[in-house]
């Protein structure tokens, strides 16, 4: 018998918020709100970094990336949420599923691995002001941007091979309404050891690993701005992080709750579950550029000027 040829169904059936499936309709208004802005916010920060000579440097090019990856990872989750909230269109084709399950977790993998990158350039503009220039080169910042994408794709590449494999018969119906390699394989009639040590290896490996540097380095920052004499400089200093910090606890809190919620929480409402989810997955693409051009003046100030040319 090869290798994949076991049960599967021809389709799968997305879930929305169970309990409040009435109230779809009604959830759908702020679920298009919620991709407008993270479409939108995230468009003026790549199109503001690209037209302002003024933000061709290091942070902005990593900023862009991390704008590309929300946009990325929108794209990936709105098809099938959409459906299911809007048109109450709740199938999704098997291979199809692999596929949304692969993206989303690459998209969200490169953007804890841009969040790393940034937390660098913060540690070299800080602790090296000098060699900042020298250090982060725009070739330097071009192969991280391919060492985060590279990093993803191949990491995660086994995934849909590993569900695959897997005979599926319990049930068709997913937890979410979106696929996630944890919801999908919880529906084999077999032994999923494999899936689960892979998951956690890729978890650890990988968001911890990234987690435990961004935490060095802001370490590292704090106790070279301890040393600067001058308490405004060293607000000043503190200053230029705000931004990358806000965005990390964006990502990462989300995260880290719904890590909680799947290990400890079994007893827990499955609404619970499915809103956490959510929650990690619709609010970093939102808050993320608003937290930038909120916070950081040489963005506010790019998309004012740009907004001004297209008056003109």
């Amino acid at each position: 018998m090869g290798l994949f040829n076991v049960t599967h169904p021809a389709s799968f059936l997305l879930t929305g918020i169970p309990g409040l499936v009435t109230s779809h309709s009604w959830l759908a208004g702020p679920l298009c709100v919620m991709y407008a802005v993270a479409f939108g916010g995230n468009a003026v920060i790549l199109q503001a970094v690209r037209m302002e000579p003024s933000l061709h440097k290091p942070m902005y090019y990593l900023l862009s990336l991390l704008s590309f990856s929300d946009v990325a990872m929108s794209m990936a989750t709105l098809p099938t949420v959409l459906r299911t909230f809007c048109l109450n269109a709740c199938n999704i084709a098997f291979d199809a599923c692999l596929i949304q399950m692969f993206l989303i977790h690459s998209f969200s993998m490169m953007e804890s691995g841009i969040l790393l990158s940034m937390s660098l350039d913060r540690y070299v503009a800080i602790c090296n002001p000098l060699h900042y220039a020298t250090v982060l080169t725009d070739g330097v910042i071009a192969g991280m941007g391919i060492a985060v994408t590279a990093r993803s794709f191949i990491t995660l590449f086994p995934l849909p091979f590993l569900i695959k494999r897997l005979p599926i018969c319990r049930s068709n119906v997913l937890s979410h309404s979106y696929c996630l390699h944890p919801d999908m394989m919880k529906l084999a009639c077999a032994d999923i050891t494999i899936n689960s040590i892979y998951g956690l290896f890729v978890l650890v490996s990988t968001f911890g690993m990234d987690l435990f540097f961004i935490f060095l380095s802001y370490v590292l920052i704090l106790r070279s701005v301890m040393a600067i004499a001058s308490h405004e400089e060293r607000l000043k200093a503190l200053n230029t992080c705000v931004s990358h910090i806000l965005a990390v606890l964006a990502f990462y809190v989300p995260m880290i709750g719904v890590s909680i919620v799947h290990r400890f929480g079994k007893h827990v409402p499955r609404y619970v579950h499915v809103l956490m989810s959510n929650v990690y997955l619709f609010v970093p693409p939102v808050l993320s550029p608003l937290i930038y051009s909120a916070k950081t003046k040489e963005i506010r100030r790019a998309i004012v000027r740009m907004l001004r040319r297209i008056k003109m």
